[in-house]
């Protein structure tokens, strides 16, 4: 089986693929992975052909541009249309000479789907958020107002529709290309029962469980009680991160934080905590009691896996959704006393424990990588 795979430029949508990619190449089919250069080393030792999508004048790559896209539908749709035809003359070449039997995007790599549908390929989502439908969406809490800025938007969103029908796209409409319907064969990395809504998405969704990677070296537990902090790679709070180590260095806990490029803002720290730009995240969730996160999916679904209750600090709507899933306890602002409190609770109320170790269970339960394998090899059989 050849299986062409895209991704967007962005860890955490490329590393849960990587342990599916291994087990689809160890079992002797060929995966040809669209992506990155920052990615290249990953997706080469996981046995794939990295095919390069860089120096395409591919706008997803721009930071500022991918914090526009959430807030600006036309904007969000004139990037993706853009960044297609950038890689149009690419895919098509690199399609026809591959001609695999399946392609398989990230569910936000849009043109993945859109190379499936102007070739008639069979199409798989790889889905390392939440699974989205009419019901499951509202966990993204849409407003009446973002609903009516979309209708005001819909003739100019048409005007870059008719674009990519020019180049062969046989697009109708926008929401063709973004949304998925329950017969749209669907990878998604996490467990049916943490899965909002679960038992209204139909068996084409396969919930193979989250990614987990094996821990490099172990973490040293020094204390009765361990809380680890970390809001992802991108987040710059200063005065959060300060809030936690005045709040938490009058403890007897371990705390470990993982804060990215903020360490050199903080001296003098108090004996129980130590502070890092990056860990090995499963070493440290193996041996933590308490997990203040960002509700990125894959921190969320990481500290869960190895049963540990969470603090919930969202930053955008895609991680609201986590942090309404029932993981945890939601930080209502980053005072000290909340700060704390919210640390306390997860610490020593017994139904948080209880509810991560059900979770746990869960993805525990999932097929994994092997899965995801078999489920695409009966789709071309």
């Amino acid at each position: 089986m050849k299986i062409a795979w895209f991704c967007i430029p962005a860890h955490g949508h490329t590393n849960p693929t990587l342990a599916v990619i291994k087990e689809l190449t160890s079992a002797g089919h060929q995966v040809f992975y669209f992506s990155f250069e920052i990615f290249r080393d990953k997706i080469e030792q996981a046995g794939a052909v990295f095919i390069g999508c860089d120096g395409y004048d591919f706008e997803m790559e721009d930071k500022d541009n991918a914090d526009r896209v959430g807030k600006d539908k036309v904007f969000a749709t004139e990037l993706l249309v853009s960044s297609t035809l950038a890689l149009d003359e690419m895919t098509t070449e690199k399609i026809n000479e591959i001609r695999p039997d399946i392609i398989v995007s990230d569910s936000v790599a849009f043109w993945g789907k859109l190379v499936a549908m102007k070739h008639g390929i069979p199409y798989v989502s790889s889905t390392t958020t939440f699974a989205f439908n009419r019901y499951s969406a509202k966990y993204m809490k849409e407003t009446p107002w973002d609903i009516a800025k979309m209708l005001f938007a819909l003739p100019r969103i048409n005007k870059q529709i008719n674009r990519l029908r020019e180049k062969g796209y046989p697009v109708k409409n926008l929401l063709e290309i973004v949304q998925n319907e329950n017969d749209t064969n669907t990878i998604v990395y996490t467990s049916k029962y943490y899965q909002p809504c679960s038992d209204t998405f139909s068996d084409r969704y396969h919930f193979i469980g989250p990614s987990i990677r094996p821990i490099k070296e172990p973490f040293i537990k020094t204390a009765e009680k361990t809380v680890y902090i970390s809001m992802g790679t991108v987040n710059q709070n200063k005065a959060f991160y300060r809030n936690c180590i005045h709040a938490l260095g009058t403890t007897d806990w371990q705390v470990i934080i993982s804060m990215g490029t903020n360490t050199e803002h903080f001296d003098n720290l108090p004996a129980n905590i130590q502070i890092y730009e990056s860990v090995d995240q499963m070493a440290v969730l193996s041996i933590a009691d308490a997990f203040i996160t960002h509700c990125g999916m894959n921190s969320a679904s990481e500290g869960l896996y190895f049963k540990v209750p969470l603090v919930l600090f969202p930053q955008t709507p895609e991680q609201g959704a986590v942090a309404r899933s029932g993981a945890g306890i939601r930080l209502k602002s980053i005072s000290e006393d909340d700060i704390l409190q919210s640390l306390k609770s997860v610490l020593y109320e017994q139904e948080y424990k209880e509810s991560a170790i059900k979770i746990s269970d869960s993805f525990r339960a999932c097929g994994g990588p092997t899965e995801a394998g078999t489920f695409l090899e009966e789709i071309i059989m």
